[in-house]
Order: structure tokens, then sequence, then C-alpha cells
């Protein structure tokens, strides 16, 4: 795939998008340093071919610049000249794409999303039960329970994303990667947001919660 490919009305949509997410989530602290990524996809979409709009490696997240974003293809390689390196953990949003499909990925470090991955990192996932957070990810049984997996953290990000694929859990747009953060998806920005913000709520009533239990 090309970048011509990729029309230019949709990259500009795409980067103005991630701007406006950048925003709220840096206003709210979820990117201490210079951690975290966003990512929106673009243009068609196959398993084998796609293209999607990424956070640049290494910017302070609470300012914007023109060198802010990059477009990257299904192997996270820059798809223009470019100065700009897309985020280290670009090969988890390609895998993530690959095997979802989604429209959006953002990944967050937060305190409650570190505390709960220690806390039940042993145990693979994170349990929820009842909380009416769950129904933002389209779950709408009765005190419906939830397992949302933790990946553990290496510092070669190929051996994290060969992991993806096998810990997808189709109804739980998230991974949670230990003493780390959370990966949320979504059909869309506004999806992805929606589904990252419950997963915040959730990590951080599981980690009260089990204060309380103590």
């Amino acid at each position: 795939m090309s970048f011509d490919a990729i029309r230019l009305e949709e990259k500009q949509q795409a980067f103005a998008e991630l701007r406006e997410v950048k925003t709220i989530f840096a206003e709210r602290g979820w990117f201490p340093g210079t951690s975290g990524n966003l990512s929106i996809r673009t243009g068609e979409f196959s398993p084998d071919q796609f293209a999607f709009a990424i956070t640049s490696s290494g910017k302070d997240k609470s300012v914007h610049t023109p060198s802010d974003y990059l477009l990257v293809d299904q192997n996270g390689k820059p798809m223009e000249a470019t100065g700009l390196k897309p985020s280290a953990e670009t090969l988890i949003h390609c895998e993530i794409y690959r095997a979802t499909g989604c429209g959006a990925i953002f990944h967050v470090h937060t305190v409650f999303n570190n505390l709960v991955s220690e806390l039940y990192g042993e145990h693979g996932s994170v349990p929820v039960d009842g909380v009416e957070l769950i129904k933002a990810f389209n779950i709408w049984e009765e005190e419906a329970q939830i397992e949302i997996p933790i990946l553990p953290n290496y510092a070669d990000i190929p051996s994290i994303a060969k992991l993806v694929k096998g810990a997808i859990v189709p109804r739980i747009p998230g991974i949670l990667l230990r003493k780390h953060g959370i990966y949320a998806w979504g059909a869309n920005a506004f999806e992805a947001k929606r589904h990252l913000e419950a997963f915040e709520f959730l990590f951080e009533y599981a980690y009260r919660l089990a204060l309380l239990k103590k």
C-alpha cells in the first residue's frame, strides 16, 4: 500500500481526531512523561493490508506540534519520508488491528491500571463482577462477570506482539500489560474512548474493592 492510496482528507481527519483525544487524556494526567500512544486506522482494511495514524515517539502529549503524528502501514513502517519515529509499541497496535479489524486503539499508563495489573497479575486477568460500567462494552447481562486479560510486559516489544492474538477475548475490547498500561480499542475513536474510560473506572473499582476486603 502506498501513501498515495490513502486519501489526504482521511489522514487529516485521523490527525485531528488524535489531537482531540490526546488533549482530553493529557488533561486527565494519563500520559505521564512521554508515555502512552494513540492510533486511528485510515482507509480500507484487510488483515494483510491497512494503514493507521499513530502518535510519534518521545513527544510531550500535553502540548501540540506539527510532528505529533505519522502514518504507518500494517507492519508499523512509516508511509512517507519522515524523520519521526512511530511509538515503540506500534507493533502491538499492528497485531490488535490485524486480529480485530477495529478502527482505533488508545493506550495509557495510569496508577490504577498498573496497580490492578500487579494485584491480579498471577491470575492472568482482572475479574469484575456486576459493575454497571461493564455495559460500556455492550455487555448487557444481569450482574455480568468479565475477566480483563493481562499480558506480561517484556522489554522486547515483538515478544509481546506475538501474544496479542491469543489473549484477545472477543467481547472485551482491551488488553492490560502488567505494570505497564491498558490497550483499549473500538470501531472508531468515540467507541475506543468510551471503552478506555470504562476500563479505567473498573480498574480503580477493582483495586479499591480488593483493599476493602482485606
